[in-house]
C-alpha cells in the first residue's frame, strides 16, 4: 500500500510544481523547503536505525534468529563444563520443580576460559536444550563514541528478548554476550565513560530480570579475563554460575576429532588417538584447523584420503607456521641443527621417549625445532620437574658452546621459558630462598638467585651433552642431508655404543 502513496506522490508533486510556477508562484522556496525535509527525513532514518542495529533489531535481526541446530552432543572435549552447564539450565526447564523446593534460580551463567574451546558453541546448544529464544551479540557493540548509545543497546536488547519469546510463544530468552570484559571491565570511579554507563545499564537490566516471570531471560557470557571483570557483575544474584571451559584433555580432543572427521575420508592407517596424543595444549578450534590442514594437503598431492602424514604436517603447520623459502648458508644450518640436536639430546636424557622428531626445516619464525611427545597431563610440578624443563630448554644453547664456544640469538626464547620456569619455582618457594613475597625481598637477591640456579643447570646440562658427543655427529650428518630426523632412528643413535 506505502509503493502506491509513494508512486501517486512522485507523479504528483512535480505535477503541483509545474501548476504552480505556471500561474506566477515562486516554486524556489517550497524546492529548497522540500530538500530540507527529505534530507531530515533520511537523517532521522539513518539514525534509528543505528540505535536499532545496537539493541537487536534491524540490522541485527538475522544475527539474533536461532542458531541452525546445535545440541551438547556435537560440542566434544567439554564433558564436565557440559554438565555443569546443563545443570544451570535445568532451572529454565524444571521451572516448577525448583519453586517447590524454593530454589532461586539462576540469572546469568559466565562461561570461562582459554580462545577457541568452545563457549559460543555451548551458548548456541543452550538454546536449542532449553527451547529458547537465542540473541547474540559482542560486547565491542555496545562501546561508542556517543554518551548513551551502549546503554541504549542494553535497553533494547532485553527488550527484544522479552518481545521474541512472547511472539514466538516461548517461556524463556537466552542473551549471549561474547568478550563481555569489553564493558564489563573493573570501574575506576569515572562515571562519566560510556562504557561505564553500559556497565551500569546491564547491572540494572540483571536486577530487573524477575525469574519467577515469563518470559523468563537468562543471560549467558562468555571472557577469557575473567579477572578483569567488575566484582559487581560476578556477584552471586547477578552471574550466579561461573564454569570454566578449559582446553580438552587426551580423551576430549579425541572427541573432538572424531566430530570433525565425519565429512572427511580417511585412509585405513589413520590413528586418530595418536593424533589426540600428540595435539597436547590444542583447543577445539586449532584441532579443526589440524584436520581443515590436513585435507588441503591431500588436496595438494592429488590424494583422495587424508593419511598420517598429511595430519603430522598440520600439526606442525598449526603449531609453528607454514614451511617458508628461507635458504640457511650452510654455517648457519649446522648451527641450527647443532642446536636442535642439543634440546632433543637433553629431552631424551631427562625424559626417555620424550622426542617426536628433529628438523632443520625453517617453518614460521623458528630456523628449526624439536617436536616433543606430550607428557602426561600434570597439575603439581615438583622442583625436579621443573628443573628438568629448564635443562631442555638450555640444551640448545648449551650445544652451541660445546661446538662453537658461544651462544647465538638462535637462544632467545629458550632463555625467556627457562626464566619463566625460575620465576614459578621462586613464587612456589622451591628455591634456596624459601618462602618469600617479592615485595619483602631485594632485586639483587632475585637476581643472585636466578643466576645461581641457571649456572648450575647450565653446568649440569654441558655434562650431559659433553658425553653424548658421537650422537651429535652421527645425528648431524642424517639431519644435513635429509633436514628431518624421527624420534625412532634418533633414539636408536642414541642408544647406540660408542665406537673408540
Amino acid at each position: 500500500m506505502s509503493k502506491i502513496y509513494k508512486e501517486i506522490g512522485i507523479g504528483f508533486v512535480p505535477v503541483l510544481l509545474i501548476f504552480l510556477a505556471f500561474i506566477g508562484v515562486n516554486v524556489i522556496p517550497l524546492l529548497f523547503i522540500a530538500v530540507m525535509g527529505i534530507s531530515l527525513f533520511f537523517v532521522i532514518r539513518s539514525r534509528g536505525n543505528i540505535g536499532i542495529s545496537g539493541g537487536g533489531g534491524g540490522k541485527r535481526e538475522s544475527k539474533n534468529r536461532t542458531p541452525a541446530y546445535l545440541t551438547f552432543d556435537q560440542i566434544g572435549g567439554q564433558d564436565r563444563a557440559k554438565h555443569e552447564l546443563m545443570e544451570a539450565l535445568d532451572f529454565l526447564i524444571k521451572h516448577e520443580q525448583i519453586q517447590k523446593l524454593g530454589i532461586r534460580p539462576l540469572k546469568g551463567i559466565l562461561l570461562t576460559g582459554p580462545p577457541g574451546t568452545g563457549k559460543t558453541l555451548m551458548a548456541k546448544a543452550a538454546a536449542h536444550y532449553t527451547n529458547s529464544v537465542y540473541l547474540a551479540a559482542s560486547g565491542s557493540e555496545f562501546v561508542e563514541m556517543y554518551v548513551g548509545v551502549g546503554a541504549s543497546r542494553v535497553r533494547d536488547l532485553f527488550k527484544e528478548a522479552r518481545t521474541r519469546a512472547q511472539k514466538e510463544g516461548k517461556e524463556s530468552a537466552i542473551i549471549f554476550i561474547d568478550e563481555i570484559d569489553v564493558i564489563g571491565g573493573k570501574r575506576d570511579g569515572g562515571q562519566h565513560r560510556e562504557y561505564d554507563q553500559t556497565l551500569n545499564q546491564l547491572l540494572t537490566e540483571m536486577d530487573g530480570i524477575h525469574t519467577g516471570d515469563a518470559p523468563r531471560v537468562l543471560i549467558m557470557a562468555a571472557t577469557n579475563r575473567k579477572e578483569m571483570l567488575d566484582s559487581a557483575l560476578l556477584r552471586p544474584g547477578r552471574f550466579d554460575r561461573h564454569i570454566d571451559v578449559d582446553l580438552p584433555d587426551k580423551k576430549g580432543r579425541l572427541s573432538i576429532l572424531n566430530i570433525h572427521v565425519k565429512n572427511k575420508p580417511l585412509a585405513e592407517n589413520v590413528s586418530l588417538d595418536r593424533i589426540a596424543e600428540q595435539t597436547f595444549g590444542f583447543s577445539g578450534a586449532q584441532l579443526e584447523s589440524v584436520l581443515n590442514e590436513a585435507a588441503i594437503y591431500a588436496l595438494r598431492e592429488e590424494k583422495d584420503a587424508i593419511e598420517q602424514q598429511h595430519l603430522a604436517s598440520a600439526i606442525d603447520k598449526v603449531m609453528m607456521g607454514e614451511r617458508t623459502d628461507k635458504e640457511a648458508a650452510q654455517g648457519e644450518k649446522e648451527r641450527v641443527a647443532y642446536h636442535e640436536l642439543g634440546h632433543a639430546i637433553a629431552a631424551e636424557l631427562v625424559r626417555p621417549g620424550s622426542v617426536q622428531q628433529v628438523t632443520v626445516s625453517p617453518r614460521g619464525k623458528a630456523l628449526g625445532y624439536v617436536r616433543h611427545n606430550p607428557p602426561q597431563e600434570h597439575y603439581l610440578y615438583t622442583k625436579d620437574y621443573i628443573e628438568q624443563q629448564i635443562i631442555i630448554s638450555l640444551g640448545g644453547a648449551a650445544a652451541e658452546e660445546i661446538f662453537y664456544g658461544g651462544r647465538s640469538t638462535g637462544s632467545r626464547n629458550d632463555f625467556e621459558q627457562a626464566l619463566s620456569m625460575v620465576r614459578n619455582m621462586m613464587d612456589a618457594g622451591l628455591t634456596g630462598l624459601g618462602i618469600i613475597d617479592r615485595d619483602m625481598v631485594t632485586k639483587e637477591e632475585l637476581m643472585k638467585e636466578n643466576a645461581a640456579i641457571l649456572d648450575e643447570l647450565m653446568r649440569r646440562t654441558k655434562e650431559l651433552l659433553e658425553k653424548q658427543r658421537h650422537v651429535f655427529v652421527h645425528s648431524l650428518d642424517i639431519l644435513m642431508k635429509e633436514e628431518v630426523l624421527s624420534g625412532d632412528t634418533f633414539r636408536k643413535l642414541l642408544d647406540a655404543p660408542q665406537v673408540a
